[in-house]
């Protein structure tokens, strides 16, 4: 079984296509979605309608669940709450159905998927080694994918101590028999410096992790942010990977 894990796309729909031809290339068996289809991005719509027709896995994220209503954007940050504002009012009838029927956490083929951690599947943002320990302690999968934080990611432990971390474009892992938690990145908005598009390649037969990164158009995103009348911050940290 071979499976591409996109996550955290933000109504990029640039980006977002960029790596499904690139995913198209490999011929993967599955793609999963770890969740924030949209928020922050200018092309809500085409994302939703994307990810439906080609992820047979899909989570939501907080800024899916903001969209709904599900929770307070009180608890968002002032560009996101606007953003999120902005894109329940763009939002058609079927992206509406699609982000309702999601759910922030899930399991397939024995991977157990969060779209932030497992102590918090909507909220929390694994970036340090006590919150990367706590969501393996947490779970009992071999395998277990994260978003959220936009950092693509792999760690494991051995012999009770955290191994692992960040993990850049080109990154091959051999999972063998230890327990991961690994973090795709983002394909619509990087915040690892890095601004290209980030996706994963899994094959779980045989026990491998390749972290992929792919060229988009980011101008065309922010001149969309433009014209949308977005906070113009959203489109700016596209050209910063931050």
């Amino acid at each position: 079984m071979r499976v591409a894990v996109i996550s955290d796309i933000h109504s990029n729909v640039h980006a977002l296509e960029a790596v499904l031809a690139e995913i198209d290339h490999e011929s993967p068996d599955a793609i999963w979605c770890l969740g924030d289809i949209v928020g922050y991005g200018p092309r809500p719509d085409e994302c939703c309608s994307l990810v439906q027709e080609r992820a047979s896995v899909c989570l939501c994220g907080n800024h899916d669940l903001g969209v709904r209503g599900d929770v307070d954007l009180d608890d968002f940050a002032p560009d996101a709450a606007a953003a999120a504002l902005w894109t329940r009012g763009m939002l058609g009838e079927r992206a509406k159905v699609f982000l309702g029927s999601l759910g922030p956490m899930g399991e397939a083929d024995g991977v157990q998927l969060f779209h932030a951690s497992p102590r918090d599947p909507v909220w929390e943002y694994i970036l340090t080694d006590q919150a990367a320990l706590a969501a393996l302690e947490l779970t009992s999968a071999a395998l277990v994918l994260v978003g959220h934080s936009h950092v693509p990611l792999a760690v494991t432990v051995d012999e009770g101590q955290l191994e692992g971390g960040h993990a850049p474009a080109g990154t091959e892992i051999e999972l063998g028999e230890r327990r991961w938690l690994l973090n795709p990145g983002s394909v619509g908005q990087p915040r690892d410096g890095d601004l290209r598009a980030a996706w994963l390649m899994l094959d779980l037969a045989a026990r491998k992790a390749s972290f992929r990164r792919v060229d988009y158009a980011i101008a065309k995103t922010q001149a969309e942010i433009r014209e949308a009348g977005l906070p113009q911050i959203l489109g700016d940290r596209l050209a910063a990977g931050a």
